[in-house]
């Protein structure tokens, strides 16, 4: 008798699990997307030294809910940057840089609070520690975009402030004097 009560009993909690407990439906699904702000121009060249550097395919993206127009995550600028070593006679070592975003009164616009200032910090590159003259090094960017540069007409140009070490390189040739056979 108690045996057919506790599988009357298990029975019955098990029923209500599955059919009596299962969560309401859910609300409207809210549909978020990327909104893509165009960088003008997508390429740039610039020198820093005895650095060349270019970054290319720039853009800035935020991701918002599509009905309210809410940001889920702040805008973030990426792209590919391209270091080139334009020395004849250095190496160079790559510390680290700095991202500025300007406005049309030259001043920089600062990133907001509990977000990360805009830096770069680079590995090797392609296994070496230092690039000779001539070598390239390519580093994806991502990092966060004040969102007051969104406004129209508000930013005018990004700075890349760029550490790096410099040492000598020097290339020498020399010569033996050599014969085959005879004396």
């Amino acid at each position: 008798m108690w045996t057919r009560v506790g599988v009357i009993t298990v029975s019955a909690a098990v029923a209500a699990m599955v059919l009596g407990c299962s969560p309401p439906p859910s609300g409207p699904t809210v549909v978020i997307e990327d909104k893509v702000y165009t960088v003008t121009p997508t390429s740039v060249l610039g020198k820093a030294g005895i650095m060349t550097g270019e970054v290319t395919e720039m853009k800035v993206t935020e991701r918002v809910e599509k009905d309210s127009g809410n940001v889920v995550s702040m805008a973030k600028l990426t792209g590919k940057l391209k270091l080139t070593n334009s020395s004849k006679d250095q190496s160079v070592r790559l510390v680290g840089g700095k991202i500025q975003f300007i406005d049309a009164q030259g001043q920089p616009i600062k990133v907001e609070e509990k977000r990360i200032e805009p830096t770069l910090k680079f590995s090797s590159y392609g296994g070496a520690e230092r690039l000779d003259p001539g070598q390239e090094a390519t580093q994806l960017v991502d990092v966060d975009f004040p969102a007051e540069a969104l406004k129209a007409k508000k930013l005018k140009e990004i700075r890349l402030e760029l550490v790096y070490l410099p040492s000598s390189y020097k290339e020498e040739t020399a010569n033996f004097t050599v014969s085959i056979g005879g004396q």
